[in-house]
């Protein structure tokens, strides 16, 4: 399996044709044809259905593009970094975050750290929380911006974030006059929700079923979708804070709920390597930002993590009576 295979399965996939990979790529269209054969016969089956010019992924096709995906990002990261030493410049700060964290948190954390030390050379990427988790642990990322909590061995969780669930409104909503909004207020109206079931999705709907019957629901992986969708006037969500406040839409109106469904967020590294000042200095910052940014935000210490680990999805007993550090 050669480094030209893999960058021509690469291309075809992303571009949808080998003729359009081959200009990508600056070869002709037989030799990017060439690689993707060599590639199927070794790996002993079809990557993708051909009808005359046409090429449409197979199943196995789409199951591998992932794995290539990182690993040909991660020798794009060797040559970079290569370049780098070779111009004497020093390793950029590596961060892997979840969309509502990238998009709601990390940017105002930045601000501070440039405002303390002068502009850093960050590399920022989302990612499903499942993903973070994996980039830390495979060493593709330095720091770990995630919803929690995460039971993964290998990780060093820095501190948990808690604030409560917030809820969005079209900005004309009637209901949204009110400073914290009844729950019973959204009785008959149709919730956009979070589509993993496993995550904040199960402590929404445990928290919501006894005392919000919904028309019917629109299933996200985003709080960006969500939010959008409300401002289209398709319904109200219950959601994460950190979007909600650190992301705001024109048109949608964020309300505390009279109903406390905590979201719980934190830094995570990893546990083999040495904490480094940059990583330390970005773990407070992303701290001071969320205290900043998020009304209710209570900071509890990473030994706290195991308890709301059982509390969540073992006994259901009452999560984190601490006081805030």
């Amino acid at each position: 399996m050669e480094l030209r295979q893999l960058e021509a399965f690469a291309a075809v996939m992303s571009t949808g044709s080998v003729t359009a990979a081959g200009r990508l790529l600056g070869r002709s269209q037989p030799a990017i044809s060439r690689l993707l054969q060599e590639l199927e016969a070794e790996i002993g089956y079809p990557l993708f259905a051909r009808s005359g010019p046409r090429v449409t992924p197979t199943e196995q096709g789409f199951l591998l593009y992932d794995d290539v995906e990182r690993a040909l990002a991660g020798l794009r990261q060797i040559r970079d970094r290569a370049e780098e030493i070779a111009r004497g410049q020093a390793q950029p700060l590596l961060m892997a975050a979840t969309s509502a964290m990238a998009a709601g948190l990390v940017p105002t954390a930045l601000k501070r750290m440039e405002a303390r030390s002068g502009a850093a050379r960050i590399q920022l990427r989302s990612a499903s929380p499942e993903r973070v988790v994996h980039a830390v642990l495979n060493g593709a990322a330095q720091v770990g911006v995630t919803s929690l909590p995460l039971e993964h061995r290998g990780l060093t969780v820095h501190w948990i974030g808690q604030a409560p669930c917030v809820v969005a409104l079209p900005e004309d909503d009637p209901v949204a006059r009110h400073a914290v909004v009844p729950v019973s207020a959204l009785a008959g109206r149709r919730l956009i929700t979070m589509a993993n079931p496993f995550r904040l999705r199960r402590r929404l709907d445990a928290a919501l079923a006894h005392n919000v019957q919904a028309l019917g629901t629109i299933e996200t992986n985003s709080s960006i979708n969500a939010l959008a969708a409300v401002r289209a006037g398709l319904g109200v969500s219950v959601l994460e804070p950190v979007t909600a406040y650190g992301a705001p839409l024109a048109g949608v109106a964020i309300r505390p709920i009279d109903l406390d469904i905590p979201f719980f967020f934190g830094v995570i590294t990893p546990q083999s390597q040495t904490l480094t000042p940059a990583c330390q200095a970005m773990a407070d910052a992303l701290a001071e930002a969320a205290a900043a940014l998020l009304p209710g935000f209570v900071l509890h210490d990473a030994c706290e993590h195991s308890a709301l680990l059982q509390s969540i999805y073992g006994d259901d007993t009452p999560v984190m009576e601490t006081p805030a550090l």
